[in-house]
């Protein structure tokens, strides 16, 4: 995985490699994973994965926003916002502390 930015075809390499799987299945498992975690936060549910984060889906309300080149008050729609929260085993990792 070289690069800023990892994909979807890093990830399923990444299996590959890891675990011996045939590339297809390897990509079959990392497009499965991801369509789990994103039909359970639709559903509005919280996805977490012990050591790496927690996955929740936040309703927000509707607020007046302003636009800041004019100044005009504009409503904001209630909307669903997909937050992550990492865990300390992740944080540490990330940070280079045990």
């Amino acid at each position: 995985m070289a690069g800023n930015t990892v994909t979807r075809a890093d990830l399923c390499n990444a299996v590959y490699d890891a675990s011996g799987l045939p590339r297809h299945e390897a990509s079959a498992l990392v497009e499965q994973v991801l369509l789990e975690i994103s039909d359970a936060c639709v559903r509005g549910e919280s996805v977490k994965l012990s050591g790496f984060g927690t996955f929740t889906v936040r309703n927000k309300a509707e607020r007046v926003g302003r636009n800041p080149k004019t100044g005009v008050e504009v409503p904001i729609e209630p909307r669903r916002a997909l937050t992550f929260s990492p865990s300390p085993v992740l944080k540490n990792h990330v940070n280079g502390t045990s």
